[in-house]
């Protein structure tokens, strides 16, 4: 069965959203260039990391889906955009940190056989996933996002994915360290913008929608999971050809899973009561 689209959602962890206005000039220029369209969304609380990933795929609140911190994880008993996807017939790419496959896929994560996966029969088609193992302030234990950002584009290459997902924490991790007042976090956005330029034109050459955004912001002394508009609120980027609300409206984000499905001409299932934003 083909689908109607293919998409990519790319999660750049923990960026609030005056971050993304003022020093991603790449994502910018192409929002002034008219070929791309920018949104404010808001988080869910708690607006922890792990929080926001199951509300992402589910469009469900913490609340239902139970993953309520960083440490309460398990297999998520929900319809969520990997299995309703294949369902569909398509085929489903995830580059991201594990706990995206213990979610979506299966709990816990085993170091060995779920780091990399190739499975047909799995919510997640192919998965190359990996763990922060070790992660304090002074070593952020991240991949270089130049890696991440080659590894799907080889996944829509070689594979023909229909929907993937890149998760990245490296300007989360930056943010805790220097939090965001300050000349590293500044060089660190332009960075990942920088790494970011290379590879969207490839993604929509390749006739991929694309949908740049963060799980949640981040205050100026580095936190979130709390209420506000610091921690709560974020950037969402659209490459396409949909329609889309007022540049002023604020996008929940359980929005996104429905959006996303509506795009791919999915069906969405009665448990993502959130309305899509693009038509």
């Amino acid at each position: 069965m083909a689908l109607k689209s293919k998409l990519l959602l790319i999660i750049l962890d923990g960026v609030p959203y005056r971050n993304w206005r003022r020093l991603f000039g790449n994502l910018e220029g192409w929002v002034q260039s008219g070929a791309a369209r920018v949104w404010k969304m808001r988080a869910v609380l708690p607006s922890t990391s792990a929080c926001c990933y199951a509300s992402i795929h589910t469009g469900v609140s913490p609340q239902q889906h139970g993953i309520h911190s960083n440490e309460v994880r398990h297999k998520v008993d929900f319809p969520d955009l990997f299995s309703e996807i294949t369902k569909a017939g398509g085929k489903t790419g995830a580059v991201t940190h594990s706990y995206w496959s213990e979610f979506f896929n299966r709990y816990p994560f085993d170091l060995v056989e779920d780091m990399e996966y190739d499975e047909p029969g799995g919510p997640i088609t192919h998965g190359r996933f990996h763990t922060m193992t070790g992660y304090n302030l002074k070593n952020q234990m991240t991949p270089s996002d130049v890696d991440l950002f080659a590894t799907l584009t080889m996944l829509c290459k070689r594979h023909g994915i229909d929907y993937g997902i890149l998760h990245t924490c490296t300007l989360d991790s930056m943010g805790h360290r220097f939090h965001h007042e300050c000349e590293e976090m500044d060089h660190a956005c332009a960075g990942m913008d920088a790494m970011l330029a290379a590879f969207l034109p490839r993604w929509l050459e390749a006739g991929y929608e694309v949908i740049v955004t963060a799980d949640h912001g981040q205050s100026d002394r580095g936190h979130h999971g709390g209420a506000g508009e610091d921690q709560q609120d974020f950037a969402l980027y659209y490459f396409g050809k949909a329609k889309g609300p007022k540049p002023d409206v604020l996008l929940d984000q359980l929005q996104l899973a429905p959006t996303i499905l509506k795009r791919m001409g999915v069906a969405i299932p009665d448990t993502m009561t959130a309305k899509p934003f693009l038509s």
